[in-house]
């Protein structure tokens, strides 16, 4: 192969490894609080729960990492350091997705963060496909025809690093600029938990275990000593053989101590009610959480249902120390707590049901005063604005955010430039 075209292959892989790269961190930048969760999970299934405490700060700090390598790759900045970065990368994550993918501990890798979901095991190949391209980047980097200076990989990681901390920033405390997730605006839950006709269910296959003069024995259920009385049965087990299809939405609950599921009640409501979630309550943002009893009031006044959404037990002393605190006096429900972080990125959060579709999401802190909106809207309803449903349009927020970005970096980057050339003179 020519010194060109391993030239051309090189520039090829830069451009295919910095898209999945850059796919890879903007979609885990914009939704910090759902990249902590994973980390936490995976320290949690090592048993490594002493390290918690940096499990955000890591988080965020290897996504910046990881879209700053998919940008250097895509504008094929200093070859040889970007390889490495790729080898590196691959060097740890595949034979961790490798464990992951014989042992489970984690049902999802969260590479791709919400925005794709794939098998573990698709996951390890996936891994093993750019650990080859890494090493042939790194192989033939020399080869590389494009940009080689280091200044500009300095450029392009502080810029980058100062830009998605921004970023991150805006999306913690808010909510994330695209919510890939299965509750997001314009959803309806229903519609969402049903399995459609034909669809495939799991398949299991079950191993029975028998024992016979002292030594035991694993069958099938095709081969099993039926009809040998010689042979006692001692345990049985089912395996998951094939995956069938899983509802987008197959968990969600509301869970009344007394009452039970409410869950069908509150979705076939054809009018207005408000879901307030809270994860944890022991972990709720105090501060805000005033601004759920102002919901209440608001719903009391006008012929609406607002409902709590929570992990922490009905009864517990959890519970009981915050109604305790902000004198709570709405309905609590229980649900599942990795449901609730799924639901909405803030703790308390507030999401508007309309006839079990989902209008409107909000982090707490920016919960509007619906009774003002009332009013301006002349009690109309229908006309509160904040309460009609926006889907937004997650094309064009991503190419804002891309447009933003690359205009700025190469701002920054003319700009340095420009000052470099006149100290030359």
């Amino acid at each position: 192969m020519s010194d060109q075209q391993k030239g051309n292959v090189v520039m090829a892989l830069q451009i295919l490894l910095g898209l999945v790269f850059l796919f890879s961190g903007f979609a885990k930048v914009i939704d910090p609080l759902g990249g902590w969760y994973k980390v936490d999970d995976y320290l949690t299934a090592f048993s490594w729960d002493g390290l918690k405490t940096l499990s955000f700060l890591g988080s965020v700090l290897l996504n910046i990492v990881e879209f700053a390598l998919g940008t250097c790759l895509l504008l094929g900045v200093w070859p040889r350091m970007t390889s490495i970065g790729v080898l590196i990368f691959m060097v740890i994550y595949t034979p961790l997705t490798l464990y992951i993918a014989i042992y489970n501990p984690v049902t999802d890798c969260g590479c791709f963060g919400e925005a794709l979901k794939i098998s573990n095991w698709q996951t390890f190949w996936k891994n093993i496909v750019f650990s080859i391209m890494g090493v042939i980047l790194y192989m033939w980097h020399e080869h590389s025809s494009r940009d080689k200076s280091i200044l500009k990989f300095i450029v392009v990681s502080a810029y980058t690093g100062l830009f998605l901390v921004v970023v991150s920033y805006y999306c913690y405390y808010n909510l994330p600029i695209i919510d890939f997730r299965p509750y997001s605006i314009g959803t309806n839950i229903p519609a969402s938990m049903e399995v459609p006709e034909g669809a495939p269910s799991d398949v299991y296959e079950t191993y029975l275990t028998y024992e016979k003069n002292g030594e035991k024995k694993e069958f099938t259920l095709q081969d099993y000593p039926k009809n040998d009385s010689t042979w006692t049965f001692v345990d049985s087990r089912s395996e998951l053989i094939e995956k069938g299809y899983e509802p987008p939405i197959h968990d969600f609950t509301m869970e009344d101590p007394d009452d039970g599921d409410l869950t069908e009640d509150v979705m076939a409501n054809e009018g207005f009610s408000f879901i307030a979630v809270s994860s944890r309550i022991d972990k709720a943002d105090m501060e805000q959480a005033h601004k759920i009893n102002e919901v209440h009031e608001f719903c009391e006044a006008n012929g609406l249902k607002l409902y709590m959404l929570t992990s922490t037990g009905i009864g517990s002393d959890e519970l009981n120390a915050f109604i305790q605190e902000t004198g709570a006096q709405y309905k609590f429900l229980n649900a599942d707590e990795i449901t609730l972080k799924t639901i909405v990125r803030s703790n308390p959060g507030l999401v508007l049901i309309k006839g079990g579709n989902v209008v409107n999401k909000w982090a707490v802190k920016n919960i509007p005063d619906f009774q003002k909106l009332l009013d301006e809207a002349g009690g109309d309803m229908e006309k509160v604005e904040e309460m009609q449903m926006h889907k937004p349009n997650n094309w064009a927020t991503a190419f804002i955010f891309f447009a933003i970005y690359f205009a700025g970096l190469f701002a920054v980057w003319y700009a340095i430039k420009k000052f470099l050339l006149k100290e030359e003179k």
